[in-house]
């Protein structure tokens, strides 16, 4: 594939959702697949059965304007048990974990920087039709992930692939 020929995948996660920690697998498996030429971008959809997703989609936020996003959402996502227990109290000791300041952390979630992300990010998700996490938006196409995980891999590689091969015959 060519670089860039791959469409931006989009991975909408609330980060207190034990399926989301199961779909990070899906994500690793794509970047190890398609590297850089798939560009996956992480979309906020905190629920509200889950009382620290939101605070946790800031904390990513400000993982991701001091570079250490992903590594941040990965940390997070293997402890949503423990953030479900203790709250902000893990999002700090995650920031502390990656190399993520907690101070800036714990100051963006007081002064809400980063709150206009989130709600721009669940306001579009509905407006697509996002009822849940995860779901993947890659071509237009929206691939519901919380409902079961069963062949989605596929469907994302095979979604990616024709995306893809049109993008190329567009270029050609």
């Amino acid at each position: 594939m060519i670089e860039g020929s791959l469409p931006r995948l989009e991975f909408w996660c609330e980060l207190q959702c034990p399926d989301c920690r199961t779909a990070l697998d899906d994500v690793r498996e794509l970047r190890a697949r398609y590297g850089d030429a798939l560009p996956i971008e992480l979309r906020h959809f905190p629920l509200e059965k889950h009382k620290h997703a939101y605070a946790a989609a800031e904390a990513a936020e400000e993982a991701f304007a001091q570079g250490l996003g992903w590594p941040f959402v990965e940390a997070l996502l293997a402890r949503v048990e423990d953030l479900s227990a203790r709250g902000t109290e893990v999002l700090l000791e995650v920031a502390r974990e990656v190399g993520v300041d907690p101070e800036e952390v714990d100051t963006a979630l007081v002064d809400g920087r980063h709150m206009l992300t989130v709600d721009a990010d669940q306001a579009e998700g509905r407006a697509i039709g996002v009822k849940g996490t995860p779901t993947y938006v890659i071509a237009g196409q929206r691939f519901d992930g919380g409902q079961s995980q069963d062949g989605l891999l596929e469907r994302l590689v095979a979604a990616v692939e024709a995306a893809g091969a049109a993008g190329a015959t567009r270029t050609a």
